[in-house]
């Protein structure tokens, strides 16, 4: 008897797991809000030289706003006032004339600059010493038991990064916050299917996945409302201080592998008695349970080491590594640039968040038909095609649409992905290899931001790099195995042997 089998007995999908995915739903809603909050806290407003240094006479006091701008500071090409210069002395003949200040004399601001608080009450750049680069710079960087770990230091730092003032300081918070967040990423999806039959692992998957979703609809609404950058922070985190994890149930899975027995046949029970399939666990001792997942050594301990040790799983790690750099290279690289797309950048984050929506109904209906390895490789084409195809045209609605459809389609790759990698590792290194793949895309993530500043050498270079990426991930995507309708894997061995395909029958049972 396998595990997908007495899991189909207690019924893989009723009350017990449903509720386990409510609770975990609650903290995957800040995902988005952090992985994106930098959007919001470290958007640039418009911004020019403070001219108060230049009141030295009732003539200039007496001006209005628009007119000591104009004799103060430079005007760029595009006629908006310059950023980071002002004239030494206020030029009082631009009041009568249209003289052209490209020969005046001018110099870098004396005394900091005045933002527009329009949009923003206050960001990162208007109360923390940062630069253009530091601003880019700042977010990039037993299952049950590691997640409770994973919500206290992701709170811990959350917090802690939204009341301090300076550039060093506020980026080692951010650096654990991510840390804790990207645990929290990591455990609740490996927990959540491997709590759940093979035949509704695409539907958990695809709901899983909607809290994202969820998270990035609402963060434009909060940051709407909510424009200080603090209390932002302060709200975008405070979901995490729910007291809810000791609810959640440890796999069932991952115990027996490792030999604990007692305490999987409790959680199994517990699940049989919320489903309401008592009966079946009453004849199930623990002892029994030992011979569903046949492990070796049960005291070995593996590490991410195992992951390069034998062919078929060192081939599965360097290909999904590529996967999920690849993906979220091009995928941030879209969300972080949400600017450059010509429209408000409230409006823009909300239009980008709500066209995810369909894209998890597009991985709901393809991935179990055309397999997961086409869906993965189809949804990454096609987001380099949009990139590719954005290239060529100018700011404006046109682009802003094509730009929220790369983004459909590279968020349905980011949704397929999760399953497709959760299926493709063993039970026993399933965390490490979803973690590995995580690590990966955290570079592709770190990377992102510095690839958006490559536009000042050549203004299609970025999109042509996150083009060619996506084009590269989803090529490697097709080399994977493919695990429709397969049971998940339990040991290394099984990995490395070719596993038999299970096919979930109208009763629940599996055949192979």
């Amino acid at each position: 008897m396998k595990f997908d089998n007495i899991l189909a007995e207690v019924n893989g999908f009723g009350g017990f797991q449903i509720r386990t995915m409510l609770l975990l739903v609650i903290a995957r809603i800040t995902l988005p809000f952090h992985f994106i909050l930098n959007n919001f806290i470290a958007a640039i407003p418009g911004h020019h030289c403070n001219v108060t240094a230049l009141e030295v006479s009732d003539a200039f006091s007496n001006l209005s706003l628009a007119q000591k701008i104009k004799i103060a500071i430079p005007v760029r090409e595009d006629g908006e006032p310059n950023s980071c210069e002002m004239f030494p002395e206020a030029q009082y003949s631009f009041l009568f004339n249209s003289t052209n200040v490209s020969s005046s004399v001018t110099v870098p601001c004396q005394n900091g600059w005045v933002y527009d608080k329009t949009t923003f009450e206050s960001t990162l750049a208007t109360e923390v010493t940062v630069d253009a680069w530091s601003s880019n710079l700042i977010s990039r960087f037993g299952r049950k038991k590691t997640l409770l770990l994973s919500y206290i230091v992701a709170a811990t730092f959350g917090f802690a990064s939204a009341y301090t003032n300076n550039f060093a300081t506020f980026s080692i918070m951010r650096f654990f916050t991510g840390c804790g967040l990207a645990g929290i990423s990591i455990i609740t999806v490996v927990l959540c299917i491997e709590w759940v039959d093979i035949k509704h692992r695409t539907l958990v998957s695809v709901i899983l996945s909607l809290d994202w979703s969820l998270g990035m609809i609402l963060l434009p609404i909060i940051a709407y409302f909510v424009n200080d950058w603090r209390n932002l922070i302060a709200a975008t985190t405070s979901p995490l201080l729910m007291k809810y994890c000791r609810w959640v149930p440890e796999s069932a899975r991952w115990l027996i592998s490792n030999g604990k027995v007692k305490r999987a046949h409790y959680y199994l029970s517990r699940c049989a008695k919320v489903n309401h399939r008592d009966k079946f666990m009453s004849e199930l001792n623990p002892e029994a349970l030992s011979k569903v997942i046949i492990v070796e050594d049960e005291n070995r301990k593996y590490s991410y080491v195992d992951l390069v040790k034998t062919p078929t799983l060192r081939r599965i790690a360097l290909f999904t590594g590529i996967v999920w750099f690849g993906l979220a290279c091009s995928y941030y690289g879209i969300s972080l640039n949400i600017e450059g797309f010509g429209v408000n950048l409230h409006l823009t984050q909300f239009i980008y968040s709500a066209i995810e929506v369909p894209s998890k109904l597009l991985v709901f209906f393809t991935v179990n038909r055309v397999g997961r390895r086409f869906c993965q490789s189809g949804t990454l084409t096609m987001t380099g095609l949009c990139i590719f195809i954005n290239m060529f045209i100018p700011k404006g609605l046109v682009r802003t649409a094509l730009g929220a459809l790369g983004k459909m389609f590279s968020e349905g790759a980011f949704t397929c992905v999760y399953l497709f990698t959760t299926e493709l590792y063993p039970t026993v290194v399933r965390s490490n290899g979803l973690g590995y793949s995580s690590f990966m895309a955290r570079i592709g993530v770190s990377v992102s931001p510095m690839i958006l500043l490559l536009e000042e050498f050549w203004v299609h270079l970025l999109s042509t790099v996150f083009c060619v990426l996506a084009f590269a991930a989803g090529l490697v995507a097709v080399l994977l195995p493919e695990t429709r309708n397969v049971r998940l894997p339990e040991t290394i061995e099984d990995v490395e042997q070719t596993r038999k395909r299970s096919i979930c029958t109208l009763d629940g049972n599996f055949s192979s």
